[in-house]
């Protein structure tokens, strides 16, 4: 199925900086992130990919893409407001990152 351009310029998507991630207690393999999405907003994005980062904490500082406008979602009594967008090699995420640093909410067009 194919999407419009119409359809896509409706995603917000935007590069967040990792302010702090953790793991979500008593699910092993959620993790839990704080993003810095400009403007002084912060957002809390829950994604299953505790299994593939032994030491989440590394990630902290990090940039990457979020899906901004999608409804919030509570998982595992945890609100997720947004979605990281990754790439997919055989079942494992590979984070996205610009290639060099720009500031936070940087829109992705």
């Amino acid at each position: 199925m194919n999407v419009t351009w119409e359809d896509f310029a409706r995603l917000d998507i935007r590069i967040a900086t990792v302010t702090s991630v953790e793991r979500v207690a008593g699910a092993e393999r959620l993790l839990r992130f704080t993003f810095d999405v400009g403007a002084g907003e912060q957002r809390q994005v829950v994604a299953a990919m505790a299994p593939f980062f032994d030491d989440p904490d590394a990630l902290r500082g990090r940039q990457m893409p979020v899906l901004l406008n999608v409804d919030p979602r509570v998982i595992r009594g945890c609100e997720s407001q947004g979605m990281i967008i990754a790439a997919d090699r055989d079942g494992r995420p590979v984070l996205l990152q610009p290639e060099t640093q720009v500031p936070s909410g940087s829109k992705v067009r």
